[in-house]
Formats: structure tokens, C-alpha cells, sequence
């Protein structure tokens, strides 16, 4: 309503329902999209080709948008809470530790994604403890220490080492 997704660090207890099938999950706020309504009902036929071609965009394995959610992998449950966004009509996309604990393939699909959000000038930020990621994709990066945000520079001005610093209190 406000022009904000969120992707939450936790997939499995904030990001997905386990026990819902993966077209389900991708779902999430198709309410208020027209395409997908059926007069006062939701036309599910077009929810699931729909969920079925983000799907099979992620590479999601395996491609069944009937399994729920707990029958995928973590990289493949990572990829179906993204691709809930595609097509999103946020402007303002938050993205907590999009990829921690998913294989290098995934991250290259992920990343990918990050850069069609930016490059259709929406704003992404990425929350992340791994700091090539941050490195390779933000423009600006912000630290937080202690519960403040206490540098904010182009990705150019940061090192691996000067955001450790930063993190740590210890510039």
C-alpha cells in the first residue's frame, strides 16, 4: 500500500507459508491486481501460469508450483519469495540477506534480479553480513554499529576492511 516489499532474512518462518504451495506464496498481494481477478473472485488459473512462469524464470527445481514451499530447497524457497516481486508495483524494494545460505547459481539469479529493480529505477536496499555482495552490487553502502547508523559513502570509498571498522567501532 505504501510502495515498500520486504523480503525478510528469515524465508522460512517470515517469508514463506511452508505449508502453502509455492503459486500460493508468490501470490501475496495479487489481490489488488485486476489481471488476476475473476469479478468478486481470484482467477486462479492465471495466478498459477503466472507463478509458474517466475518459476521457471528462477530456475526454481523442482518447476511444480502445486509443491508447498517446505518440499523445496533453501535456495529454491529463496527464489520463490523473490519472485513474488517481479512485476511488484513497490518502488522501494527491501531485501534482508537475500542470500545467505544458497548455492552460486541462485545468487547470480538473485543478483540479477537486483539489477532489473534498479535498472527500472527502483529503489533496492540490501541488507547483508556478507560483504562481497555488498561490494559488488550497492552504489552506497551504510554501516550500522551498535544499533546506529555511523558511516554512510559511495561503494567506491569502502574496503572489505573499512566497513569491518566501521561495523565494529573501531574507526
Amino acid at each position: 500500500k505504501h510502495g515498500i516489499a520486504h523480503v525478510p532474512e528469515d524465508r522460512q518462518r517470515e517469508g514463506l507459508i511452508m505449508d502453502f504451495a509455492a503459486w500460493e506464496n508468490i501470490a501475496f498481494g495479487y489481490h489488488t491486481d485486476e489481471k488476476y481477478q475473476s469479478g468478486i473472485f481470484m482467477n486462479n488459473a492465471a495466478i498459477k501460469q503466472d507463478a509458474s512462469e517466475k518459476m521457471q524464470r528462477f530456475d526454481v527445481r523442482p518447476p511444480n508450483h502445486n509443491l508447498t514451499a517446505k518440499s523445496f530447497s533453501g535456495g529454491n524457497q529463496q527464489k520463490v519469495a523473490l519472485a513474488r516481486l517481479l512485476e511488484h508495483p513497490a518502488q522501494i524494494f527491501l531485501l534482508d540477506e537475500p542470500t545467505r545460505g544458497i548455492d552460486v547459481g541462485s545468487k547470480a539469479q538473485i543478483y540479477q534480479l537486483v539489477s532489473e529493480l534498479a535498472a527500472a529505477g527502483k529503489a533496492v536496499v540490501i541488507v547483508s553480513s556478507y560483504l562481497p555482495e555488498l561490494l559488488g552490487l550497492c552504489d552506497t553502502i551504510g554501516v550500522m554499529c551498535r544499533g546506529e547508523l555511523t558511516a554512510i559513502r559511495p561503494r567506491a570509498d569502502w574496503s572489505e576492511t573499512d566497513i569491518m571498522r566501521a561495523a565494529t567501532g573501531s574507526t
